[in-house]
């Protein structure tokens, strides 16, 4: 059986990435039987997945007014004629000016949106547009699920409307069988901390990354609450904001978490069975920054290239910088000793580690850390 899904994944990531090697992505991907297909589109600086799974479509964003056409020929390619949902994370350009003319070149089931009004003319056309189409915005709450193909999405964020943009992205959590994928629109820190406090579950094999991938995105508390066995991060090639940052690849390049990237390798098309992901193309592990003048890879070579395996733990190497401080080697009668900090919930090798403040944080045997309900973080242990 494991030979039987090594064969089928190997034979199924040819097909999509000769698919991708003809004009205009002409050969649709099709997500048959339980499959799931997650195509995260080159829009350049901007945003646009388009999911397909059981006979449905869902456009998560549709990147900025200069890509509109290409978005639409793109789901024409994919066969797409109606979508089921439209989901615009949030109304900045680089991911609403698309959906205006999907909403005029595809039958419309669902939108659903943020609760805030933007400023701009495109915001005023993007509503007067889903009225001239009978079609009414809705704007879901926190915890919301709705059925989608062979699985289901969850609404993960706002969980209340901010005066920045950004933080009022609809984040969703898409679920097929055992695999699972984050969308983060722009979302940033603030709303990425109101999601860890709810609870809910957003361990995910794929994160789309907030905000292409800002330094005010994809913070360490994200990282270890998800624990992505890849990362996506959409953005222009030699784009004006310097998206990636380095401060954001540097974190996953420390977490060996493999990475696509639109600027470096164009659409990428993840093909979920429930139980394993496959893709179109290699991880670039491209974790230089956007701003960098070369486009070289910093990135390990035996990093996962999409086997559906997903890691075990996290390499710890790279955590420990020449000025932290030195932590103890000496152990006591009850264990190694550890690092906690004033607050949280896990234990750590190193004092400052993420954010902590190596100036509050204390020392502990590992078992007595355990014994009072820590666990280890999976960023530096």
């Amino acid at each position: 059986m494991k030979k039987q899904r090594k064969i089928y994944t190997f034979l199924l990531s040819l097909l999509l990435a000769f698919s991708l090697l003809l004009p205009g992505s002409i050969v649709p991907v099709e997500a048959a039987g339980g499959d799931m297909a997650v195509h995260f589109i080159d829009v350049g600086q901007g945003l646009a997945i388009l999911v397909q799974s059981g006979g449905e479509n869902l456009l998560y964003d549709g990147g900025n007014r200069s890509h509109a056409d290409e978005v639409v020929q793109y789901l024409k390619n994919q066969e797409v004629e109606t979508i089921d949902y439209m989901i615009s994370s949030h109304y900045d350009e680089d991911h609403l000016g698309g959906l205006v003319k999907c909403l005029d070149n595809f039958e419309v089931d669902h939108v659903l949106g943020s609760d805030y009004v933007h400023t701009s003319d495109l915001f005023n056309t993007f509503m007067n547009t889903a009225t001239a189409n009978a079609i009414t915005v809705e704007y879901p709450a926190v915890g919301d699920t709705y059925e989608f193909g062979t699985g289901s999405f969850t609404v993960m964020a706002p969980s209340g409307i901010s005066k920045n943009s950004n933080d009022n992205s609809v984040v969703i959590r898409l679920v097929n069988g055992d695999n699972s994928f984050m969308f983060m629109g722009d979302a940033e820190e603030t709303s990425e901390q109101d999601m860890i406090s709810t609870g809910m579950n957003l361990d995910c094999d794929v994160l789309c990354l907030g905000h292409h991938g800002s330094a005010s995105s994809t913070s360490w508390d994200l990282l270890e609450a998800s624990t992505p066995s890849w990362a996506v991060v959409s953005c222009g090639k030699g784009n004006s904001y310097g998206h990636p940052t380095a401060e954001t690849m540097g974190k996953l390049s420390d977490m060996d978490i493999p990475v696509f990237r639109t600027d470096d390798q164009g659409t990428v098309i993840a093909v979920s069975d429930g139980s394993t992901i496959s893709w179109n193309q290699e991880p670039c592990n491209d974790y230089s920054s956007g701003d960098e003048s070369t486009g070289s890879s910093s990135g390990s070579s035996d990093a996962s290239t999409g086997s559906g395996v997903r890691y075990s733990g996290w390499s710890d190497s790279s955590q420990i910088s020449d000025n932290s401080t030195e932590t103890a080697d000496t152990t006591d009668t009850q264990g190694a000793m550890v690092w906690i900090s004033a607050t949280g919930s896990k234990y750590h090798s190193i004092p400052n580690c993420g954010n902590m403040n190596p100036d509050n944080a204390r020392q502990e045997s590992e078992s007595q850390a355990l014994s009072e309900g820590y666990e280890a973080c999976k960023k530096c242990w």
